[in-house]
């Protein structure tokens, strides 16, 4: 069985300027086509879409595989805000006897003294954490972008 390891690399983000992209507006449909004419194009900002505190948004580099099952693979990108609240079912950056780690936040062991980390990758063991560790949740993800190719 693997261990957990530091799983991420941390950058602040960049919102000084504007990320505008053309925009679908009227969605794009995963079942049947729609006629061209339903393609209306508009601009959005990906910082304002993306991202609801600029001074506590940061971006994050995955780095291994133990959230694979949960879409978030090696490589990716995670938008990481730190001024959410996490809720039990969050996936989240936690910070653990000096290292970072990412996995779903359980807190249904609250009223038993501990809570854990549990990771999407059957290779991982979940991680307990009881009030010896030195933790806290660093903080929320709220967006993986993925590179598909």
């Amino acid at each position: 069985m693997k261990t957990s390891k530091p799983t991420i690399r941390i950058f602040r983000v960049d919102t000084t300027t504007e990320i505008s992209l053309p925009f679908a507006d009227g969605g794009i449909k995963c079942g049947f086509p729609s006629p061209a004419q339903d393609y209306v194009e508009e601009s959005i900002d990906l910082n304002k879409t993306l991202i609801d505190s600029k001074e506590s948004t940061f971006l994050g580099r995955v780095e291994g595989d133990s959230m694979k099952d949960r879409g978030i693979n090696h490589n990716d990108l995670l938008i990481i805000d730190k001024s959410k609240e996490a809720r039990h079912g969050d996936v989240v950056v936690a910070y653990i006897d000096g290292e970072f780690t990412i996995k779903t936040l359980d807190l249904t062991h609250e009223k038993d003294g501990y809570i854990e980390l549990v990771p999407a990758n059957d290779a991982y063991p979940i991680i307990k954490i009881t009030a010896e560790e030195t933790f806290r949740v660093w903080g929320v993800v709220t967006y993986n972008i993925h590179k598909l190719y």
